[in-house]
């Protein structure tokens, strides 16, 4: 399959952040023989705002909407103007008028939410305004383990199909998807290159496409000996009907996709996923392509084993269109901005990171990146999720135990 290639540009300054030349990482000699990291340093608390931000062609004016979020997830916008948000630890909100509802929406199933495992996107489907439905990604236990499973038990992605009455109660609850990717209770087959808990890379990223198809994010469950293997569930992407029939592997060789968006527009495809150690991935998805997890990979892994068969370029694989070096870009959710209040903006991509900062990326018509500019670091959040409003702002949600939504406008 055709890798995409990159072109170099100019490098400029800015006061929010830098705005460097496009070019993938380079290709790392060797792995350093470092520890597995402990995790990232502790975040300060978020101010009341707002605040001016200087990008390299826009100002943007940042509000908090709302704090008093555990860890929120994803949101989608409601025809009415109001928001629903999850929350990874399993709970569904509502924002109305601006103002969060201190109330969580009612009929969830169990949740499993050890570590990074819980409830994460939503999506309305295509029909919402009359029949109220929606789609729920969740990390879910073998239900044989009772109420409160500990986290060694087998569990695996699931997405759930509901009504919702518009207030407070979830009806018509039901399991369309339960991924082949059943893991995590001991014994634990062996395992190389220091790889994390089987809690943990369950994906969960959800979009629709133009056909009206469901496309989820599947992650390798940090057992990326299982993603290459095209009989299960482990490091796909799965498209189906809106139902959960017909099923299809749309593509392989993720290992944490933990963002996905359908760019109407060209009828592209993106996706974000970790990598370990650096080597954290933007990808345009094609039917069929293999992505190379974890053969091939442009990070290090942890136990500074090399990548199997190579770092790009690899016969059968294709290459991200951008790999984050080290350190990681921990990329959440992106989105492909159509809107009016960027206009300087339009088809470029915007994908919210755990490294503390909305990477804003300017592609060329044919999808290839030709600058990056970082920009909302000096707020020092992690970042899971940013949408375009209806109005062409940003949302923006905070990946935080004191997590928040801030909202993007253009400055003065």
């Amino acid at each position: 399959m055709k890798k995409l290639a990159l072109t170099a540009v100019c490098m400029v300054l800015a006061a929010s952040g830098t705005v460097v030349s496009a070019q993938n990482a380079p290709a790392p000699a060797a792995a350093p023989a470092a520890p597995r990291p402990a995790g990232p340093p502790p975040t300060p608390a978020l101010g009341d705002g707002p605040w001016d931000v200087q990008g390299a062609d826009a100002k943007l004016h940042v509000e908090v909407v709302t704090k008093g979020l555990d860890h929120p997830w994803a949101l989608a916008f409601l025809p009415d103007g109001g928001m629903l948000v999850t929350e990874r630890p399993g709970r569904l909100r509502i924002m109305r008028n601006g103002v969060l509802d201190p109330k969580p929406i009612e009929g969830l199933p169990p949740i499993f939410a050890p570590g990074i495992a819980g409830l994460t996107d939503i999506v309305l489907d295509p029909n919402f305004a009359t029949n109220h439905v929606i789609y729920l990604a969740y990390s879910k236990a073998d239900p044989a383990e009772g109420a409160n499973p500990a986290p060694n038990v087998n569990s695996t992605l699931a997405v759930m199909r509901a009504k919702w009455d518009g207030a407070y109660k979830l009806t018509e609850v039901k399991d369309i998807f339960v991924a082949d990717a059943w893991y995590g209770k001991p014994p634990l087959p062996p395992k190389c290159c220091g790889q994390g808990p089987a809690f943990g890379s369950f994906g969960g990223r959800m979009a629709i496409d133009a056909e009206g198809r469901l496309l989820v994010t599947s992650g390798d469950r940090n057992f990326g000996e299982k993603v290459q293997d095209p009989t299960n569930h482990f490091g796909k992407i799965l498209r189906m009907n809106l139902d959960g029939s017909g099923v299809e592997i749309w593509s392989t060789g993720h290992r944490n996709p933990t963002g996905l968006y359908f760019d109407a527009a060209t009828g592209r495809l993106w996706e974000t996923e970790f990598g370990p150690r650096g080597g954290d991935e933007v990808n345009l998805i094609q039917r069929g392509g293999n992505y190379g997890w974890m053969d091939v990979t442009q990070g290090f892994h942890y136990n500074a084993e090399p990548a199997k068969k190579g770092t790009r370029n690899v016969e059968g694989m294709t290459d991200p269109v951008w790999a984050f070096g080290p350190p990681s870009g921990n990329p959440g959710n992106l989105a492909i901005y159509r809107g009016t209040s960027f206009p300087q903006w339009q088809g470029d991509m915007l994908v919210a990171a755990m490294n503390r900062s909305l990477v804003h990326f300017r592609l060329s018509p044919d999808g290839h990146v030709v600058w990056k500019e970082d920009l909302l670091s000096n707020l020092g959040q992690r970042l899971r999720d940013v949408r375009v409003a209806p109005d062409g702002s940003l949302y923006i949600l905070t990946d935080e135990t004191a997590g928040a939504i801030l909202r993007v406008t253009p400055g003065s």
